[in-house]
């Protein structure tokens, strides 16, 4: 016996459940289709913000590691100078061949601390920034560590250019000694651990790895000077100083005989 399997009227094409049927699979598609593409888009834009926030993030805190590399430097300056300070303190009569020392200090006071301010601008007059980070307390750390860095270059560094600049340190060990050199490798080192700890929050805030941001800070950093240029301009800053001192060891012994 022959049996023969007939599709039901109702699904036959042009009947109106098939119309029906294939109507809504094409709106499902549609569905799939739209939210395919919404959500990739949707995916696509979380990643780019992402990637936006972790670059900005990762040029403040390069931006705070200079600053700190220029503070860890200062240290070191002051405490030489101040190490020499008080060995003249007890051995006054060596300050005709210690003298040379303060050098590197005072050069590197009055010619190398300079804090790049672009970063900060940046932060603090882009809306932008806000709304990428979207953190508010790693906003609150910035503004912070930006607020300590100001009060320094305010303090401590006028202070010292003041002194140095104000007080001819060179003329006389008298006169070095009218620079209080113990207490600005305090107060330097004081503001250099407010920095450190603040950076370090800002860090642990937004989990970036410090491997990023060496590698970060090699990308944008600016080039060194060539060695060769930074030698020849640290021989014309010897000899400035040296002439300066030349100068004023002879303006002293012409006051010496005016009054004796």
């Amino acid at each position: 016996m022959n049996v023969k399997l007939h599709t039901p009227k109702t699904l036959k094409a042009g009947s109106g459940l098939s119309s029906a049927k294939q109507f809504l699979l094409s709106i499902v598609a549609t569905s799939i289709s739209i939210a395919l593409t919404f959500g990739t888009a949707a995916f696509l834009d979380h990643q780019k913000k992402e990637s936006s926030k972790k670059e900005m993030v990762m040029m403040i805190i390069n931006d705070f590691d200079q600053s700190i590399e220029l503070l860890q430097r200062a240290d070191t300056a002051l405490r030489k100078a101040s190490a020499l300070e008080q060995e003249l303190a007890v051995h006054p009569e060596l300050y005709g061949s210690r003298s040379s020392g303060v050098i590197d200090v005072t050069s590197f006071i009055l010619s190398e601390l300079d804090f790049s301010e672009t970063a900060e601008k940046i932060f603090t007059t882009s809306i932008e920034t806000f709304n990428t980070i979207g953190d508010v307390n790693f906003i609150n750390e910035v503004s912070s560590f930006y607020i300590i860095r100001r009060k320094y270059k305010d303090l401590v560094q006028q202070w010292i250019k003041d002194d140095i600049e104000g007080k001819a340190i060179f003329s006389s060990v008298q006169s070095l000694f009218n620079v209080n050199f113990p207490e600005y490798v305090f107060l330097n080192w004081s503001f250099l651990q407010e920095m450190k700890d603040t950076r370090d929050r800002c860090v642990s805030m937004m989990d970036v790895s410090e491997k990023d941001l060496v590698e970060f800070s090699r990308q944008h950093t600016a080039k060194q000077i060539n060695p060769e240029r930074k030698a020849l301009m640290q021989k014309m800053q010897d000899e400035m100083i040296k002439g300066q001192m030349l100068i004023m060891e002879a303006q002293q012994k012409l006051n010496d005989r005016a009054n004796p």
